[in-house]
């Protein structure tokens, strides 16, 4: 008899709808204090999940989700840094 193997899920912290975790974009906040988009998914730190569509992560920028989730007061220019990482990340494809 085979086992089958747990799917790891998570869930965004924009639409809050769970996922696969392969399917989502981590955001991490390592131990030595910066915040970046994880494209590995394995970083160590805090992470925090968003689906791959440029609307949810405004909704997560709007909605002031990303510095509870990660434990960090982001200022604007981090947020910026990080739009342009997570639009690279997700390949300017998907849009919402």
């Amino acid at each position: 008899m085979t086992s089958v193997r747990k799917i790891p899920e998570r869930t965004c912290i924009a639409c809050r709808v769970g996922a696969d975790k392969r399917d989502l974009v981590r955001i991490v906040h390592t131990p030595e204090g910066h915040v970046t988009v994880d494209a590995t998914g394995k970083a160590n730190g805090r992470g925090a999940y968003l689906h791959p569509l440029q609307g949810c992560f405004d909704d997560a920028v709007r909605r002031n989700r990303l510095d509870p989730a990660l434990r960090v007061n982001l200022r604007e220019d981090d947020t910026d840094r990080l739009r342009r990482e997570f639009t690279a990340a997700i390949g300017g494809l998907k849009t919402q």
